[in-house]
């Protein structure tokens, strides 16, 4: 139980938390944005 309770009080953790999740919508946009323009682009 310790374990967790250092992870609901750290605020290290919740720095990582916040930059893994701006990596990651970064990371999701970027790919949306490549597949959506590949699809487009064999339709024309």
């Amino acid at each position: 139980m310790d374990f967790f309770d250092m992870l609901l009080n750290d605020p290290v953790v919740y720095y990582s938390i916040i930059g893994l999740s701006i990596t990651g919508g970064i990371f999701a946009f970027i790919l949306i944005f490549f597949i959506k323009n590949i699809i487009n682009d064999k339709q024309k």
